[in-house]
C-alpha cells in the first residue's frame, strides 16, 4: 500500500463508477418487437412493428374491445409521451381479469415493447412511469372472514 502525499491522491484510490447499462434493440425476423405487459390478473403480449398507428386487440380495433373512452386514452399514453402515436402499428393478445386490468397490462406491454424498438425512449417512458409493473393484486380471502378483511355479521342474540 503506497503511502498518500496529499489529499488530492485521494481520487486515484476508488474504484471508478460503474457505468449506466446500454440497452440494446431487440427485434425478432419480421422486425417487431415482443413484450409482455401484466396489471391484476391480466397478461397482454403486446408485438410493435413501424406502421399507421393501427391498435388491434385479440384480433379487434382497439374501439370496439376497449368501448370506453378512458381505457382508450390509457393505452395511447405510452405513444403520445414518447411522440410515437402514429408511427407503430400494434397488435396484443390479452386474457385474464377485467377490461380495467386489461387496459393497463397492454400498456405495460406497449411501454416494454417501445424500449426493446428504440431504447433511446427508456428515459422518457420511465419517467412517465409507464415501465413499472403495477403490483397491486386482490388480497385474498381470510378463513373466519366474509371477505379479505371484512369479519361475518356480528349479533348478540
Amino acid at each position: 500500500m503506497a503511502e498518500l502525499q496529499s489529499l488530492d491522491q485521494l481520487s486515484t484510490l476508488k474504484p471508478a463508477a460503474p457505468e449506466a447499462p446500454k440497452y440494446v434493440q431487440k427485434l425478432d425476423k419480421q422486425g417487431r418487437a415482443y413484450a409482455t405487459g401484466k396489471r391484476k390478473n391480466a397478461v397482454a403480449r403486446v408485438w410493435i412493428k413501424p406502421g399507421k398507428g393501427t391498435i388491434t386487440v385479440n384480433t379487434k380495433a382497439v374501439e370496439v374491445f376497449f368501448a370506453r373512452p378512458v381505457l382508450r386514452m390509457l393505452i395511447q399514453q405510452p405513444l403520445v409521451a414518447s411522440n410515437r402515436a402514429s408511427q407503430f402499428d400494434v397488435v396484443c393478445s390479452v386474457s385474464g381479469g377485467g377490461l380495467s386490468g386489461q387496459a393497463g397490462a397492454v400498456r405495460h406491454g406497449i411501454s416494454k415493447a417501445l424500449t426493446y424498438f428504440e431504447p433511446d425512449l427508456r428515459g422518457v417512458l420511465k419517467r412517465g412511469g409507464f415501465l413499472t409493473r403495477d403490483s397491486r393484486v386482490v388480497e385474498r380471502k381470510k378463513y373466519g372472514r366474509a371477505k379479505a378483511r371484512r369479519s361475518f355479521q356480528f349479533s348478540k342474540r
